[in-house]
């Protein structure tokens, strides 16, 4: 599967796809997830200027979406470097969520999102940390201005796509969001049920190596 995704997505990072298809794999195996047949996945070390975001249908082997997405205005500038779990800190929280309902409010059509990284990202719903579309995920004003519009946290999409990847996403699919932060990388519950830890997954994948073979189902 890691192939698979690699060539719909040849601008991501193997090593990031590899702990994305662990991570699912691992919430799976401890009964937490459903089987979601659509997975999301943000690279955080990318610039906010590029996209960043990647939406597969494992179970039809397509990418669906590749997207600028925004992060915190805690988190910092073009580059997203500090990550938080806590309430009113403005931060991006990392790790594998679970999607959910969807409602109307204050940034029109949403996601909720439940975090299933302990420590790491359990407070989404606390946080209001939602997906939703917003006027300053703006690229071309990006190239202007050097970054970004930032959120509250929120993983924010252009408005011309937020409602169909919402749609895409919504009732029990993942999401995982990925940066290079270590505490995360060695505190997370979803990397290591496949014998190896996350550094070693990402070695091992961006050498060219097999990552987490898993099947679609």
């Amino acid at each position: 599967m890691l192939e698979q995704l690699s060539r719909l997505a040849p601008d991501a990072d193997r090593g990031v796809l590899a702990l994305a298809l662990e991570a699912r794999s691992c919430a799976m195996a401890a009964g937490d997830v459903a089987d979601g047949s659509r997975l999301a996945v943000i690279d955080y070390t990318r610039p906010s200027t590029q996209p960043r975001l990647w939406v597969f249908d494992l179970e039809r082997g397509r990418l669906l979406y590749d997207e600028h997405v925004a992060h915190g205005s805690g988190s910092g500038e073009n580059f997203a470097t500090a990550f938080s779990n806590r309430d009113g800190s403005h931060q991006t929280s990392l790790g594998l969520f679970a999607t959910a309902d969807t409602y109307v409010g204050g940034n029109g059509y949403s996601l909720r999102m439940d975090g299933l990284d302990p420590g790491f990202n359990d407070n989404a719903r606390q946080r209001l940390i939602v997906m939703h579309g917003a006027s300053y995920v703006d690229p071309v004003q990006a190239r202007r201005q050097g970054r970004l519009g930032r959120s509250w946290g929120c993983p924010a999409l252009r408005p011309q796509v937020a409602h169909a990847v919402i749609d895409t996403l919504k009732g029990g699919q993942l999401l995982f969001a990925y940066a290079d932060e270590a505490d995360w990388l060695s505190g997370s519950r979803w990397f290591g049920c496949s014998g190896r830890n996350a550094r070693e997954i990402l070695a091992s994948a961006r050498r060219g190596g097999g990552g987490l073979q898993v099947a679609a189902r």
